[in-house]
C-alpha cells in the first residue's frame, strides 16, 4: 500500500498513513479521464440558446403577392427563412446536454484522477485543519505556511462552516465534501488538502 506523510498546519511531519491501492494506487487512464471530464462539462452547459422559427417570428401570414404573372419568384410568407427577418431553420432551441456515465466507470475515473494527483505529490494530508476565527486571513496564512500558492481544493466534512466563511472570498480555493469529489475538480486544482479524518471518509466512499 502507498503511504503519505501526515503534517500539521506548519508543514511539520507528525506521522504517516497508508492509502488504499484501489483509490490512490490505480494506473491513470487518460481516455477514461477525458470521458468523465467531457460528461461533467456537458452536464454543466446551460443549454439556453434559442432562436425563433418561422412560426414564431412576427409578421403576417398573408401571401405577399399572387402566385403568377408578377415577374417575381413565388413567395408564400414574409416569415420564410430566406427572407430578411424570417424565421430560423435549424437554429438552437433550449435543451439539456446532460448525460451520465455508468457508476462503476465514473468511480474508476475518479480513482484514476486521485492516483494521478498522488503520483504528482499534489495531495497533502493534515493532522487537523481548524481556524482561530472564521476569517479569510487565517485560512490564507495556513495555505501560505503550507506553500500553496496555486488553486487549492480542500476536502472538508459536515462541520465546515468556519472554513466555508473563510474561503468564500478566495477565488483560488474550493471546498468539497468527500462525497462531492469529482474528476473535473480533482484535475483542475493544483493541490488537494484534506484532514486525516476526511481522508478516511474519502477512502470509504470511493474505494
Amino acid at each position: 500500500m502507498p503511504t503519505v506523510q501526515v503534517i500539521d498546519v506548519r508543514k511539520q511531519k507528525v506521522g504517516s498513513v497508508e492509502l488504499r491501492d484501489s483509490v490512490f494506487g490505480a494506473t491513470p487512464d487518460k481516455h477514461l479521464l477525458h470521458t468523465a471530464v467531457t460528461m461533467q462539462r456537458a452536464c454543466d452547459r446551460q443549454g439556453t440558446a434559442s432562436t425563433l422559427r418561422r412560426g414564431e417570428v412576427s409578421g403576417s401570414g398573408k401571401k405577399p403577392w399572387k402566385q403568377k404573372h408578377t415577374g417575381r419568384a413565388r413567395a408564400g410568407s414574409i416569415r420564410s427563412p430566406i427572407w430578411r427577418h424570417g424565421g430560423s431553420v435549424f437554429g438552437p432551441k433550449p435543451r439539456s446536454y446532460a448525460y451520465s456515465l455508468p457508476k462503476k466507470q465514473y468511480r474508476a475515473a475518479l480513482q484514476s484522477a486521485l492516483s494521478s494527483k498522488f503520483a504528482e505529490g499534489a495531495i497533502m494530508v493534515l493532522s487537523d485543519l481548524t481556524l482561530e476565527q472564521p476569517k479569510t486571513k487565517f485560512l490564507a496564512k495556513i495555505l501560505e505556511q503550507l506553500g500553496l500558492a496555486g488553486k487549492t481544493l480542500i476536502i472538508a466534512g459536515e462541520d465546515r462552516s468556519d472554513l466555508e466563511r473563510a474561503a468564500r472570498n478566495m477565488s483560488g480555493v474550493k471546498l468539497l465534501k468527500p462525497e462531492q469529489l469529482n474528476v473535473y475538480d480533482v484535475l483542475k486544482y493544483d493541490a488537494i488538502v484534506m484532514p486525516e479524518r476526511e481522508l478516511r471518509r474519502v477512502q470509504e466512499v470511493w474505494a
